[in-house]
């Protein structure tokens, strides 16, 4: 099977071979975990509760952010996109840039949707391998995200109560 970008998308700038690359080494990455810890006899555990569900799923949340919208960490996708604005709370908006590859990484790293998948993979490895370690990182993205919400909410009452 070939890809043909042309007859998935007129523009024909959808970085099809790139995309496919990104999810080969997902992939390449999953099934290197799984040989590496079946080798060092780690068992996958009988079930998860659904509060280390909640904190995994917040700390994905947190961290996916943290990665494609924070100003701070904008140096580890600047070889990929280009800054198109700043937003609210020290957020950027970045668009990808170039072609091939590079534009299929840009597209990654500035969309917390995707980059979503990468990060829940790593906490969720974590996890299997050192379940209160990957619980204590989750529950620092945990608490960054509260502290996030009450400073939304509290620009929000300042708003209200001087208008």
């Amino acid at each position: 099977m070939t890809i043909d970008s042309r007859r998935y998308d007129r523009r024909d700038d959808v970085p099809l071979r790139g995309y496919a690359a990104l999810a080969a080494t997902f992939g390449a990455g999953v099934a290197l975990f799984s040989a590496v810890a079946h080798r060092r006899g780690i068992k996958l555990p009988e079930r998860v509760p659904p509060w280390d569900v909640l904190l995994l799923g917040t700390a994905t949340y947190k961290a996916s952010r943290l990665l494609t919208k924070d100003k701070i960490t904008s140096f580890v996708r600047a070889p990929f996109t280009r800054r198109e604005e700043d937003t609210s709370a020290g957020e950027v908006m970045d668009e990808p840039r170039g072609n091939g590859l590079r534009l299929a990484v840009g597209d990654l790293v500035s969309c917390p949707f995707c980059t979503s998948a990468w990060v829940a993979g790593a906490l969720v490895g974590s996890y299997v391998v050192q379940p209160r370690a990957a619980r204590l990182v989750g529950t620092g993205l945990t608490v960054v995200t509260v502290a996030d919400w009450l400073q939304y909410a509290w620009t929000l009452t300042q708003q209200k109560a001087g208008g």
